[in-house]
């Protein structure tokens, strides 16, 4: 590094005077940050880039504005009085040195407890404690070190009034130098003769020159900086040969116009860095069109509670909830918004937001936020603002929730693409060689031409291009996946295991009778306000079968999974769910599904269920059997096994009395056999199995099974088209291969006439933005007709579309 170059931003040094540690800087400001960072242990933040940080700015007095209270409730994502989030955005962002430095403020300040920076965005998400550090603070110490951010007070946004223009700014530095020395190259063109050849021939093609310098010094920056980087790190990007071969056709040109062999090739130069920039400006807007489709329209089905005025319960989706409604929570379900406790106790679980398990407890009039968790029964909340669809989004993709499954595929195209790189500088070299010896005129067009026609661009598109076309197309037919990869993993399975109870059974056609002791009235208020708090399929048939009762708050409320429930209201107690759990012991035993009722340690008696399948159960499991290993893994008894024996496929594995722990495991043991599991249960008592397997769908019927522990969630009105969305995922993956095919294919024909000679650098600078545009229009026209996603009408149609 430069002695007299600052040793935290770079700049010039030499004039300052101020040496610290034996280094040299700018300013105070960036001395004082090193300090900070060598106090704190954090000086290897300079070993993964020279002179990496920003010079910080005088911000004495800037941020006061984030003591008013109005504002900071504006700014933050979440705030309990004692942990607060937010989001800030930070223009400075800009390498690993960055993201290093802002996802270890820890280290500067303890009151920070997690930050974590999406690169793409520029933004940084932290988490800190509020009572010992001021969001003021927190903006300042990020000023102090190089990274202010930007906070738009018009709105009250973050970051929201920034747009990056920079690709629009080059593309149009590009476009118009390449149309200038395109027209100024039309004298050598038509071989003008006189007038051309004797007075204004070398001023044209120095003129030319300096079109093209701000077109390779400016407009093609990023490939240059972004080509130095991987080699930095030691990757071969699809922007090496690209860089290489902007490079070698302007140092070519210029000394040709210096010697005055020729006019070089910056009619070439210029519109190849034009075409690159189109294609990346196409490429950036379909991808936020992607985006838009992903966050906006594919809704989760995820239902709630909503107490109308007459004070009757229906369920809606989250997306119809309005500012003013009266909405119940019952217990282990998710709060969707912002609210205010109006009835109830509430102890929420935050770790949705905050990665914390530590739960809070809230009183009538408190506030409550998204993304907390109900875990004591009943509670009844005042929306205060609309659901935003994005933000659940964000809670359900919550790095903290994130599971190691294999990313296999993405790891494949970027092995293809690096594998690719190094053919092409072999291709390139070899080729340049031997017309060299051959004929030395056509060697430099023959190497820019290979770098520029055998682009992998296509290649890295195919997959994000098909997975987001059909992560949209799945979300309209309400089969709603977590993320792309969840496709991937889909497609490899072979072995299916569902749930019985909730998901094989339909519980709106449930039929239920009761055996035993006649409950008293207070005992079915109670029975009933205590059903009310669950979300189990079995407590919500029975909430529904129950009178209508004024519904009691209850003084304490316990949910045991895969046991069942416990209340008490003032002196009266009530236990529901299973034999054991309630005390009861019988010497008969009972084939079908039952829930018992204790009062009082008193046994009551027992509620018989007589399950109701879905339609389409036994075609869709004789389907599935053709390629899948197929297994029930229920948690009720045996009573329905002669029932599912003669509905089900032979050799289908029906396991009984498995307890939540038994279904995890049973996965795990399969897993270690080599099995690709997918699971599909509730969303409640499976969410230990739904993490483990490889995909975890959880069905969804008109209740909030919301959950980070799923990678899908399932419309329960479309189980019987699982198949269709299994083979979709294998489709989807076979329009992958076809992409990459094409991409091969184009690049074997282009390189021949590359390498032959016949193909004019320029030429090659429109097919390759062209080749990504047709792998785009591809694999959209494919993945918009494969046959399994298309509607009954397009296929031919199965028992179950009736």
């Amino acid at each position: 590094m430069d002695k007299h170059a600052c040793f935290h931003c770079g700049l010039d040094a030499s004039t300052a005077n101020i040496v610290y540690d034996e280094k040299s800087f700018c300013c105070q400001g960036c001395k004082t940050v090193y300090q900070i960072f060598s106090e704190n242990d954090l000086t290897c933040y300079y070993d993964l880039q020279n002179a990496p940080g920003a010079t910080p700015k005088d911000i004495e007095g800037k941020y006061n504005f984030l003591e008013n209270t109005k504002i900071i409730e504006q700014l933050l994502e979440f705030n309990d009085g004692a942990t607060q989030i937010v989001s800030l955005y930070i223009p400075h962002i800009h390498c690993s040195s960055c993201i290093w430095i802002l996802e270890n403020l820890n280290k500067l300040n303890p009151s920070i407890s997690a930050s974590v920076v999406n690169f793409g965005k520029k933004t940084v998400r932290i988490t800190f404690n509020a009572e010992t550090l001021s969001l003021k603070n927190l903006v300042t110490l990020l000023s102090s070190i190089g990274y202010e951010p930007f906070i738009s007070l018009d709105d009250y946004s973050v970051g929201k009034k920034h747009i990056d223009r920079s690709l629009i700014y080059k593309l149009g530095v590009a476009g118009f130098a390449f149309g200038n020395v395109m027209f100024l190259s039309f004298p050598e063109y038509f071989e003008v003769g006189e007038f051309w050849l004797e007075q204004f021939k070398p001023f044209f093609r120095w003129l030319m020159f300096a079109f093209s310098l701000p077109v390779v010094f400016y407009s093609s920056q990023d490939y240059f900086i972004s080509a130095y980087k991987g080699l930095r790190s030691k990757i071969l990007n699809i922007d090496v040969p690209i860089a290489l071969g902007v490079s070698v056709l302007f140092i070519r040109s210029t000394v040709e116009i210096m010697f005055d062999i020729g006019s070089g090739f910056f009619d070439s130069l210029t519109g190849l860095i034009f075409f690159l920039l189109l294609g990346k400006f196409f490429q950036q807007k379909t991808y936020a069109f992607l985006s838009f489709e992903r966050d906006y329209k594919s809704y989760f089905p995820i239902g709630i509670t909503k107490i109308t005025t007459e004070g009757k319960e229906e369920s809606v989706q989250v997306y119809d909830i309005e500012k003013g409604d009266r909405l119940l929570i019952r217990n282990e379900e998710l709060i969707p918004v912002d609210c205010i406790l109006i009835k109830g106790q509430a102890r929420i679980d935050y770790s949705f937001v905050t990665g914390e398990s530590k739960t809070v407890s809230k009183q009538s009039g408190d506030k409550l936020f998204a993304g907390g968790k109900q875990l004591n029964g009943t509670i009844e909340v005042d929306v205060l603002k609309s659901v935003e669809q994005s933000y659940l989004t964000q809670l359900w993709s919550n790095d903290v929730f994130k599971k190691d499954k294999s990313l296999a595929f993405t790891n494949i195209t970027n092995q293809i693409s690096k594998r690719f790189t190094i053919s092409i500088l072999i291709i390139a070299v070899f080729a340049t060689t031997f017309w060299l010896i051959v004929d030395s005129s056509k060697a430099i067009n023959v190497f820019t031409s290979v770098l520029i026609i055998a682009c992998p661009c296509a290649l890295a598109l195919a997959a994000p291009f098909t997975f987001g076309n059909v992560l949209r197309i799945l979300g309209k037919k309400k089969f709603y996946l977590k993320n792309a990869s969840v496709i991937e993993q889909l497609a490899k399975i072979d072995t299916i295991i569902f749930d019985k109870t909730g998901t094989i059974t339909a519980n709106k056609e449930t039929s239920i009778a009761y055996e035993g002791i006649s409950l008293s009235k207070d005992e079915e208020v109670l029975l009933k306000s205590t059903l009310r708090g669950s979300n189990h399929p079995l407590s919500r048939s029975l909430y529904h079968l129950l009178n209508e009762h004024n519904i009691l708050t209850l003084d304490r409320y316990e949910e045991y999974l895969g046991k069942g429930i416990e209340a008490q209201y003032k002196q009266d107690s009530i236990k529901i769910g299973s034999a054991p759990f309630v005390g009861y012991t019988s010497e008969t035993a009972t084939l079908n599904t039952a829930v018992h009722i204790s009062s009082n340690n008193t046994y009551k008696g027992k509620f018989t269920f007589y399950n109701a399948y879905r339609k389409g159960l036994s075609q869709l499991f004789n389907k599935l059997k053709q390629d899948y290993d197929l297994v029930i893994l229920s948690g009720d008894n045996e009573g329905e096994k002669d029932n599912l024996t003669k509905l089900l496929p032979t050799k289908t594995k029906l396991l009984f009395n498995q307890k939540p722990e038994d279904k995890l495991e049973y996965i795990k043991y399969h897993q270690s056999e080599g099995a690709h599991v997918l699971m599909i249960g509730d969303g409640l008592n499976d969410a230990g199995a739904l993490a483990q397997s490889h995909v975890g769908i959880a069905i969804s019927e008109n209740v909030n099974v919301f959950s980070p522990a799923c990678d899908a969630i399932l419309d329960a009105s479309k189980f019987n088209e699982l198949y269709h969305y299994i083979k979709a995922s294998k489709s989807a993956i076979n329009i992958i291969k076809w992409s990459f095919l094409l991409s091969f294919l184009y690049n074997c024909i282009g390189l021949y006439f590359a390498v032959t000679g016949q193909l004019e650098p320029v030429v090659a600078a429109i097919l390759m933005p062209l080749s990504s545009i047709s792998i785009v229009a591809f694999t959209t026209v494919a993945t918009n007709n494969i046959p399994h996603l298309t509607s009954p009408k397009g296929r031919k149609r199965m028992p179950e579309d009736e």
